[in-house]
């Protein structure tokens, strides 16, 4: 799957991305397991999800074994810019601005991670805008 593809993964499929993001290469059994601990579906129907995924191209599967294992197909980083950037163009008007001050005026941003977002915003702006060096000379 090339990483420019647009791929819309649903809910449920994001789900599965989670898990296996986090936990890395799994069983159909493993991923129902963790999915039944936060909402109830049948084994079939996770199997049935995960084989459209394979198909959609969303996750590999290694069929080498009795039971396959699968793994995501997608990177997770490449996943929350898409995501990010269709909820930027969106819903906020193009303005990464405005998700921004919706998410920290909605959500409580720890000392830590205000300090980081902080360091981030000045790294950036040296990025656009470099000090330049004074050329006068006395």
């Amino acid at each position: 799957m090339k990483e420019t593809e647009m791929i819309k993964p649903t809910e449920s499929e994001m789900e599965i991305l989670k898990i296996l993001w986090e936990k890395g290469d799994s069983t159909v059994r493993e991923v129902h397991d963790l999915l039944s601990e936060s909402k109830s579906a049948g084994y079939t129907t996770t199997l049935k999800l995960m084989q459209i995924m394979h198909d959609k191209g969303l996750l590999y599967r290694n069929d080498e074994t009795r039971s396959h294992v699968y793994s995501a197909a997608v990177k997770k980083e490449s996943m929350q810019k898409q995501v990010v950037t269709k909820m930027i163009n969106g819903m906020f008007k193009g303005s990464p601005a405005k998700l921004i001050m919706h998410a920290l005026g909605n959500h409580r941003a720890s000392k830590e991670e205000i300090e980081e977002i902080k360091k981030y915003l000045e790294e950036m702006g040296n990025e656009i805008s470099p000090k330049r060096k004074s050329t006068s000379k006395k």
